[in-house]
């Protein structure tokens, strides 16, 4: 009786741990996919932003 009762126990202990595992992992996942977003939309604005001030940089050099 008492061995089942410790049987009971960790694999509830097992379930507590392994659910607070998977959310860790699956927030770290998430942050690193962020991450990548991020990385690509900048890198996306930069390029936007220095294509429209070249184009602008190259008008005011023509002008003076």
């Amino acid at each position: 009786m008492a061995r089942t009762i410790w049987i009971v126990l960790g694999v509830i202990a097992s379930v507590v741990i392994a659910w607070f595992v998977v959310d860790l992992v699956f927030s770290v996942l998430w942050f690193i996919v962020k991450l990548a977003v991020v990385a690509v939309v900048a890198v996306a604005v930069f390029f936007a932003l220095r294509a429209w001030l070249g184009r602008a940089g190259e008008r005011s050099s023509i002008e003076r």
